[in-house]
């Protein structure tokens, strides 16, 4: 269990997050509390930085000191702008005009 000490505020909803680094070096929001329905592992690594992966099927169970975590984008009370979508998916919305030609 993390102490207090690296608990931030969530710029959107003000709800309590830590910053973990994923397996791949990114950073990723997780809720302050560790939450039983998570579907990630988190643990504090020997330099102290807190470090996340994700249940699998080749690895489902916690290890060592690891709890589970929910990211915190899952449960985030901050509306998402949606993008417009087309009524035609994959096609363009726009129509392209064709090459100029001269007429008589």
């Amino acid at each position: 269990m993390p102490s207090d000490h690296d608990v931030a505020s969530c710029p959107g909803c003000h709800a309590r997050i830590r910053w973990a680094i994923t397996v791949n070096g990114k950073r990723q929001a997780l809720n302050a509390d560790p939450d039983p329905s998570g579907n990630l592992a988190a643990c504090i690594d020997h330099t102290g930085t807190l470090k996340v992966r994700v249940l699998t099927a080749e690895r489902p169970t916690l290890e060592h000191a690891e709890w589970k975590a929910m990211p915190h984008a899952a449960t985030c009370a901050r509306p998402r702008p949606r993008a417009p979508r087309s009524s035609r998916p994959g096609r363009r919305a726009a129509v392209r005009p064709g090459a100029w030609r001269w007429t008589r």
